[in-house]
């Protein structure tokens, strides 16, 4: 019933043997300076299987692109020798791990910053209907970021090609840049947080620049089949929201399908609560579906699926393959226990963001 999760993937150089595919999920358990640990090593090498794709956790390019406690960057040698110790243990079971690239833009928070500044954004317009976290974990008022000038713009873009060079000296076997989630890029793609006058905003094609130029760099400097993107066409996360996503996302994801990257992996609208809460979502269209006759390459999906829905879209074609997200969190062996057909332990929002090995290395795997 489950051989089509479960029958081989050509991405890029490597070939999956399954389509079971963890999801990157933000954790904060990384250690001081923001390097991964022992721990976070043990946490990624309990999920791999051979041949399985692992979507490591989103992972600041900068200092600037921080915000929040604890997690782990890829711009310093400190975070890139941690990052080994992870990509090291994957490797060890046989797994294929890729990093996801992230700038938290205008909803980071200023005891972030390097100099104590606002986070900077598109536009000088701070988000609503939620809360920032500060370096301590407190939720605090979303603060008025700075509008990034023209000029700074090619330095963001080379922070995101040289945060892939640096995924690829700590051993990665691709990156995954995070366009979505209201997060700085999809900030820069919509006209609710995008208000600039210049060559970086107003027209769909100047909003959708910076997805593109960082993809081309990132392509340019790891190749395209090491390259992947993450969008979340229909997403209201971090006060994000088009009015009208399908002109914009049409033009973002053809210009993207010219670049030849290895893959698209799209949220479903049902998924866009970034881990926070479950959020319903009636009425709104299935994206991949949409999407799959602009994609040429491998599309993978994410969006609240279990395994019977994994299967039955794999099966009829809209995907090639799933993202699990807080199913991976506590079930270490996901995709054995798919396969199987066992039953899926439950998860534990309380422990989702907190530090330490509770609700992290401590859930059970299958045994016999």
């Amino acid at each position: 019933m489950t051989d089509a999760l479960f029958t081989p993937l050509a991405l890029g150089a490597a070939t999956l043997q399954h389509r079971v595919v963890m999801a990157p999920l933000t954790r904060m358990r990384a250690g001081e300076g923001h390097a991964p640990t022992a721990l976070n090593a043990s946490y990624y090498a309990q999920r791999a299987t051979p041949g399985g794709l692992l979507i490591a956790e989103a992972t600041p390019v900068s200092w600037q692109g921080h915000g929040h406690p604890r997690v782990p960057g890829i711009h310093t040698a400190a975070q890139v020798a941690g990052w080994r110790l992870v990509t090291d243990a994957v490797h060890a079971r046989g797994g294929i791990i890729y990093l996801q690239l992230w700038h938290t833009g205008r909803v980071s928070h200023s005891s972030h910053q390097p100099d104590g500044g606002a986070p900077v954004a598109p536009s000088a317009i701070a988000a609503q209907g939620g809360m920032a976290m500060d370096r301590d974990g407190r939720a605090v008022p979303y603060e008025v970021p700075r509008a990034l000038r023209a000029d700074e713009m090619p330095g963001l873009v080379d922070s995101f090609r040289q945060a892939a060079a640096n995924a690829m000296a700590a051993g990665f076997d691709g990156v995954e840049i995070h366009g979505a989630n209201g997060y700085l890029l999809e900030q820069f793609l919509q006209s609710r947080s995008n208000q600039r006058g210049d060559d970086w905003g107003g027209s769909i094609a100047n909003r959708c620049r910076l997805h593109l130029e960082i993809a081309s760099a990132v392509a340019d400097e790891v190749g395209a089949a090491r390259t992947g993107i993450r969008l979340s066409p229909w997403g209201v996360a971090n006060d994000s929201g088009e009015d009208d996503p399908l002109p914009l996302y049409t033009h973002l994801i053809t210009g993207l399908a010219r670049l030849n990257l290895v893959y698209l992996h799209l949220i479903e609208p049902r998924a866009s609560g970034t881990g926070k809460a479950d959020i319903v979502r009636d009425g709104q269209p299935a994206v991949a579906a949409l999407f799959r006759p602009l994609w040429p390459g491998v599309l993978i999906d994410a969006g609240g699926y279990e395994p019977a829905g994994a299967l039955q879209a794999v099966a009829g074609g809209q995907i090639d393959a799933v993202a699990f997200g807080r199913f991976f969190i506590s079930n270490p062996d996901l995709p054995e226990r798919i396969r199987r057909g066992a039953a899926l332990t439950p998860y534990h929002r309380p422990t989702f963001y907190t530090p330490g090995p509770a609700g992290y290395t401590d859930y059970p795997a299958l045994t016999g």
